[in-house]
């Protein structure tokens, strides 16, 4: 049985379980990292409920099943909106990791992500994959506005970035990781589904998982939530800027859209952020399984390293 034709899920269901998250204030962004995390400043955040999970394939198809929705990958896009795309990138489609079989330069990611026609959530490494036996991981190849419309339809919202930041801390202060200030060590066991080995042509998975893995896998942070290190990016409400700024603030959403505009190419338009890092992160080319880290993420694709939570408000 595929997961878009599993019977009886309605909404609450589809939902999961949520957690109280309570208001407070932390210290935002990081100098020790990525120049993108610069600067760290206070922000304070209002209570507010969060997913304890990344939202699963069943709960994506429960959705879908539902709505009749079509997703961002499934639909060719417009000529006219992305006049600098080829042929190829207009047909319905997504990005892919492609494991080279030998080391190659780092500062090139084409030679690791291809664009795959037909690759979307249903088929997350393109025609021929599928998502069966994969119920339980989380729904990858959607973009955020999927998110959004997701969010939406289980009455709630995608979290800021700020609000993801705070709830990835688990309670911590100033925290590197979301369990706390040292990196993984093995013989405490692997703490979030990342990448072992030499990135990107080796991946020993000695965490157990090649790719992603079921959600809760690994423990969860101070506030119970599973996975805000690692297995899959996820979408926030943030537009993208390369950067924090340098004030106190409250409940931040984040900056306009003219302003990430000015970041970003006329042929992609103004991107999203992610945050989290995901299965392909390792120390030695991409060390974002940590709560400050943050990238950008495109609106018109997907990639099967990126998936997203959801957010309530509290009353």
């Amino acid at each position: 049985m595929t997961a878009a034709l599993l019977p009886g899920v309605s909404v609450a269901s589809a939902n999961g379980d949520f957690t109280r998250v309570e208001g407070g204030t932390f210290t935002m962004g990081s100098e020790s990292h990525y120049k993108e995390e610069r600067y760290r400043h206070k922000v304070t955040v209002s209570s507010f409920l969060i997913k304890t999970t990344e939202v699963t394939n069943a709960e994506f198809a429960a959705f879908i099943e539902a709505t009749g929705y079509v997703t961002t990958a499934e639909k060719d896009l417009d000529p006219k909106k992305y006049p600098g795309f080829s042929d190829d990138l207009l047909k319905a489609g997504s990005m892919v990791f492609a494991q080279p079989k030998e080391q190659v330069d780092l500062n090139d990611f084409r030679h690791w992500w291809r664009y795959v026609p037909g690759a979307d959530w249903r088929h997350p490494e393109g025609p021929g994959s599928s998502i069966d036996g994969l119920e339980d991981h989380p729904v990858v190849q959607v973009s955020p506005e999927d998110a959004a419309a997701y969010a939406k339809w289980a009455g709630g919202r995608l979290p800021t970035e700020a609000e993801w930041e705070y709830a990835a801390l688990g309670g911590l202060e100033k925290a590197n990781y979301t369990w706390g200030d040292i990196d993984h060590d093995p013989a405490e066991g692997w703490k979030a589904n990342t990448w072992q080995g030499v990135f990107p042509a080796v991946d020993t998975a000695e965490d157990g998982h090649h790719g992603t893995a079921p959600v809760g896998s690994f423990a969860a942070n101070g506030y119970g939530l599973y996975d805000m290190a690692g297995n899959v990016w996820e979408h926030v409400s943030d537009w993208w800027v390369p950067g924090h700024p340098g004030k106190a603030l409250t409940d931040p959403k984040g900056p306009p859209v003219e302003l990430a505009a000015q970041f970003a190419h006329d042929a992609v338009g103004p991107m999203n952020v992610v945050k989290g890092g995901s299965w392909l992160c390792a120390p030695s080319y991409c060390l974002r399984y940590r709560p400050s880290a943050r990238q950008r993420a495109e609106r018109s694709i997907g990639s099967n390293h990126i998936g997203f939570r959801i957010v309530k408000d509290i009353d």
